[in-house]
């Protein structure tokens, strides 16, 4: 059978044996070691692989998933034959999940084909960008939509439907200085979806306070809503059932499975051969 290992994409992965378990309380004369790869024989002399005199293979910077064997031909006495054993890893690159909130507003707008809609759609996200940009954090705009609305006891008014998503960036891209726990993910995350949460209350107050009439377009109190997401990158996704050793890693697609967007599984396709297919 074999044996599966998670590496972490990009990093070192730990101590792969060539032995059993039996075998390391063995003493094992003139053993030899030969490692293969998905791309074939592996060797030290490549910068991304490290085998030591005693077999054990470390890979660096790990990206390539799929099944390693190792060989190793040994005696246990001088007198005795030689004998053989294969050992088969299945080795797996894994990534932590991307986590975002995912946001929902309304806001009464002008007609729907109306250019005024667009240009209101940029300013918007220019300053909620702009509101989470310290926090090295990111707003996607995910859709927007206009729709006639039938109101309760009312005529027809157009609104639009803005779908965004607030995900955090790699901190130390952007900044070296920060505290350790400021550069928390999910730290940074939580704070700009007060940010924002705040930003939307204030929109309501100000037009409380104001005497004029409203704008044309303006946010409709109440309907901001959000939700927390798990988003795996594309080529990977989460099976706590296949994986249970990593339930929630995101784990590279195995051959006869892709992922082609930011979703959290790896879906069924027959014709993928590869790792980490990211369409079918």
């Amino acid at each position: 059978f074999s044996v599966k290992v998670y590496v972490k994409l990009n990093h070192n992965s730990p101590r792969i044996l060539c032995l059993t378990n039996h075998l390391r309380n063995l003493e094992l004369i003139d053993p030899i070691f030969q490692w293969n790869g998905p791309g074939g024989g592996l060797s030290s002399e490549n910068s991304s692989v490290q085998i030591s005199p005693t077999g054990t293979l470390i890979l660096r910077h790990f990206n390539l998933s799929g099944v390693y064997t190792c060989s190793i031909v040994y005696k246990l006495t001088t007198m005795q034959p030689d004998k053989n054993l294969v050992i088969k890893y299945l080795i797996y690159a894994y990534s932590d999940p991307k986590n975002c909130y995912e946001f929902t507003a309304r806001y009464h707008a002008a007609p729907c084909n109306s250019s005024h809609n667009t240009s209101f759609e940029k300013a918007l996200l220019q300053i909620l960008s702009k509101l989470v940009a310290e926090l090295s954090c990111e707003v996607t705009l995910i859709k927007s939509e206009c729709h006639h609305v039938k109101m309760q006891r009312g005529g027809l008014q157009n609104e639009i439907f803005f779908t965004f998503s607030v995900a955090s960036l790699d901190r130390e891209k952007h900044n070296r200085l920060c505290q350790q726990s400021a550069c928390d993910a999910s730290h940074r995350l939580n704070k700009a979806k007060h940010l924002i949460e705040r930003f939307f209350k204030q929109q309501v107050e100000i037009s409380r306070k104001s005497s004029e009439p409203l704008p044309e377009i303006y946010y409709i109190e109440g309907t901001l809503q959000m939700v927390w997401v798990d988003r795996c990158y594309p080529g990977y996704g989460m099976n706590a059932l296949t994986h249970p050793d990593c339930p929630e890693c995101c784990v590279v697609c195995s051959p006869g499975s892709y992922n082609p967007s930011n979703g959290i599984h790896c879906l069924r396709c027959d014709s993928s051969l590869i790792y980490g297919a990211t369409k079918c």
